[in-house]
């Protein structure tokens, strides 16, 4: 899905697509996990599945090394998902694990998660998270 730069961002946060989650989408490195978490469910609400893997630790359940069959099962829950509410509920920051709970709204249905994030290199990762 292609979005104007000064349309609202997709995470929700209020701001401008441009001043939120484009600069981690084109490279930059968020530089904490809620940034990152926000800038995730955005690329989903987007389509922009190679950004979901490059932030994806090894550890995670998903994480396959067969980067195009996951590429494809990323493109089609974002094809197919409304992503129309996320809520930071918590965010405990830490050195190199910290949590984000948040609840988002996808096809009107809210969940709400617990996400774990691990520091690799100097990166946030996404590792795991608990439905909550």
């Amino acid at each position: 899905m292609k979005l104007s730069a000064n349309a609202p961002c997709p995470c929700h946060s209020g701001e401008k697509y441009k001043r939120c989650c484009f600069p981690y989408h084109k490279g930059m490195l968020p530089s904490d996990v809620l940034k990152l978490m926000r800038s995730r469910y955005c690329a989903y609400a987007l389509d922009l599945p190679h950004y979901i893997i490059a932030t994806t630790h090894r550890a995670n359940i998903d994480y396959t090394e067969e980067t195009a069959a996951w590429k494809e099962s990323i493109r089609e829950f974002s094809l197919n998902t409304r992503f129309s509410g996320l809520k930071i509920i918590e965010f405990v920051d830490g050195e190199s694990v910290a949590y984000v709970t948040f609840e988002a709204i996808l096809n009107d249905t809210p969940f709400r998660e617990k996400s774990r994030f691990l520091k690799e290199n100097g990166k946030w990762l996404y590792e795991s998270g608990e439905f909550q």
